[in-house]
């Protein structure tokens, strides 16, 4: 008989994507490829991070992985970085709208090390907050904890996950390879509903632009423990770092 599934705990937040539903068998294998080399990481607590362009997937992989792992028994946090942050009634304090004053000033990485990362490392910790401040509502959610076990996956995917203040934390790396002009065509399409028609100058000339400076500043790629060519939803290809 093999194990019991294990509970996945989500997020509070409202900014929320279902899990999606299986794809192909393509795709299944491969998550199930991945789930097993996370869980040969270690049979204590994990803490895994999954990045790429903004629009690559990571979410929706995200959840797969976090689906497959816990199959095998293994409680399962999920958290997304886009609920760690700053608040919009202090936008006025700095630049968040050019490509370059998002990647500085967006995320607010205090929150993030403080509320999940470093509880998620101690073992001492037995709880941490999966959200900071919701997206949409900016409800402040911080004092809202999840149970951590020891043998815990937190499963963490947003943009410059490897950032040079939080990427010490990650037990394993996954990076979303998807070329840059898809990516702008996938935000864009996806943004509508609350960009409108600037929403392809919010994914070129903002997120696009971050994503360049991260790339050349953080160099996240050579500390991959696996990439993954994520074009084709039903067909992704697992590359070698």
């Amino acid at each position: 008989m093999g194990p019991s599934s294990a509970q996945v705990h989500c997020s509070v937040s409202t900014w929320r994507q279902p899990c999606p539903p299986a794809a192909s068998a393509e795709r299944t294998a491969l998550v199930a490829e991945l789930a097993g080399r996370v869980l040969d990481a270690g049979a204590g607590r994990l803490l895994v991070g999954i990045d790429g362009f903004t629009a690559a997937g990571k979410t929706s992989f995200g959840h797969e992985l976090a689906a497959r792992v816990a199959a095998s028994g293994r409680p399962v946090l999920r958290a997304t970085l886009d609920d760690f942050k700053r608040p919009w009634k202090d936008r006025h304090l700095y630049d968040r709208e050019s490509g370059e004053g998002y990647y500085r000033n967006a995320y607010d990485y205090e929150s993030v090390e403080r509320l999940l990362l470093a509880p998620g490392r101690s073992p001492e910790a037995t709880s941490c907050a999966l959200c900071s401040i919701d997206p949409l509502t900016q409800v402040d959610h911080s004092a809202t904890t999840t149970p951590l076990a020891p043998d815990s996956v937190l499963i963490v995917d947003g943009v410059f996950a490897f950032r040079p203040e939080i990427d010490g934390y990650w037990d394993f790396r996954i990076w979303l390879e998807v070329d840059a002009e898809l990516s702008v065509r996938r935000g864009t399409a996806r943004d509508q509903d609350w960009a409108g028609s600037d929403a392809e100058s919010v994914h070129r000339d903002r997120y696009l632009v971050a994503e360049r400076v991260y790339l050349r500043e953080a160099d996240p790629i050579g500390r991959m423990d696996a990439i993954i060519d994520n074009t084709t939803f039903a067909a992704p290809r697992l590359l070698e770092p």
